[in-house]
């Protein structure tokens, strides 16, 4: 039994398209409604932490909700950023640095309502020693691991478009999601290409919203009560390795994948043979694969068969990505937000597409192009 549990998740009242609401009222709304959902006021908030890719950060934030924080978070390593926070706010409350940490995200990502325009300083790595060869964000970037994961393991450009056909199954009985027809095969395969292996199915959405977590002490929820389920973050682990594609020891496999859910894995005692839920970061249509694969969910080729043969979709034995995902719910931007948000209400039994009887779930989240990875065991309380 873990000693640190989420108490609060919440999205905002709305994601999808709107122009209407700014990156800052996203975080603000997002922190309100999980201190609501946990029954919680400002004034029993004593740590924070945000980002928001070009946004407001968490002394934004904070002043904005009203809140002086003893404890601070800023960490922003792209995607995975919120899971990094949810294990620092971990140790932080172990080590009693902080009683009740809010975590929020919120992100204009599509409307770019006080977003900050999107620049690479000249003289960042990326902008040295991969955009002078054409490579210049995710659809080109993410191109060159997925083709060499294709190459070195067999699999398929069929098994590839199975995984936004599976995460549509999921998607199409979430009300909230952005996309709900179901596609086939067929349908990827035929949508515009945006950057080969990808069509424009295989890439993830571009949404404005955001979320926030409440995350505190088993004592201090037990001792104030609260009418939801607590969710125990029963083991977590983090990795990071390397901004650049080009750098990538392996780029057929993600080492930060397989460390941080090592490392999560051991704090929870628990193996892949214990998950029952799985919630992975997917950008693009092979993140998925690449995640079953590194963490040993599958063994070395194998995940586009898995996926290929219904395991992950509805009824199947592995139910992943069960919102619709990045591909089809919503992507902001950073998505690690709304993956942990899935996790939290199937441990609950609240999400639209409730699998049943969910006691274990892990998220891993991703960042940049391979560049950071985080995991979360989550328990049932």
């Amino acid at each position: 039994m873990s000693d640190v549990v989420i108490m609060g998740a919440a999205e905002t009242e709305e994601i999808g398209k709107l122009p209407h609401v700014s990156t800052l009222e996203l975080q603000v709304q997002s922190g309100r409604r999980a201190l609501a959902d946990a029954g919680l006021g400002l004034d029993q908030v004593d740590g924070i932490a945000s980002v928001s890719a070009g946004g407001p950060g968490p002394v934004a934030v904070s002043h904005a909700l009203g809140i002086t924080p003893t404890y601070v978070d800023g960490t922003s390593v792209g995607g995975s950023s919120f899971l990094f926070h949810v294990r620092h706010a971990v140790a932080a409350i172990r080590a009693g640095h902080a009683q009740v940490v809010l975590i929020t995200h919120g992100e204009s990502g599509r409307s770019r309502v006080g977003a900050a325009p999107w620049a690479r300083p000249k003289d960042s790595a990326l902008a040295q020693f991969e955009m002078p060869y054409g490579v210049l964000g995710p659809p080109t970037t993410f191109t060159i691991p997925a083709l060499r994961f294709m190459r070195e393991t067999g699999t398929t450009l069929e098994q590839l478009g199975q995984v936004p056909v599976a995460q549509r199954r999921w998607s199409s009985r979430n009300t909230r999601a952005m996309f709900r027809e179901e596609i086939t095969v067929d349908d990827v395969l035929d949508a515009r290409v945006v950057a080969w292996p990808f069509t424009l199915l295989m890439c993830c959405l571009v949404t404005d919203g955001g979320g926030a977590l409440v995350v505190t002490s088993r004592e201090f929820a037990q001792a104030h009560g609260t009418d939801k389920p607590l969710v125990e973050v029963s083991g977590t682990g983090e990795a990071a390795t390397t901004p650049l594609v080009s750098q990538m020891e392996d780029m057929s496999r993600c080492t930060q994948f397989e460390l941080s859910s090592r490392a999560a894995f051991k704090e929870a005692g628990l193996g892949p043979a214990d998950i029952e839920h799985l919630m992975i970061y997917d950008a693009f249509a092979h993140v998925p694969l690449f995640g079953l694969e590194d963490m040993g969910f599958v063994g070395r080729g194998e995940a586009g068969a898995f996926v290929a043969d219904g395991h992950t979709s509805p009824g199947g034995s592995l139910p992943m990505n069960t919102n619709g995902g990045g591909l089809s719910y919503t992507h902001t931007g950073m998505y690690g937000m709304f993956a942990i948000q899935e996790s939290v209400r199937q441990l609950r039994g609240e999400a639209d597409a409730q699998v049943d009887d969910v006691e274990t779930s892990l998220v891993l989240g991703n960042g940049g192009m391979f560049m950071s990875a985080a995991t979360l065991v989550l328990t049932r309380g």
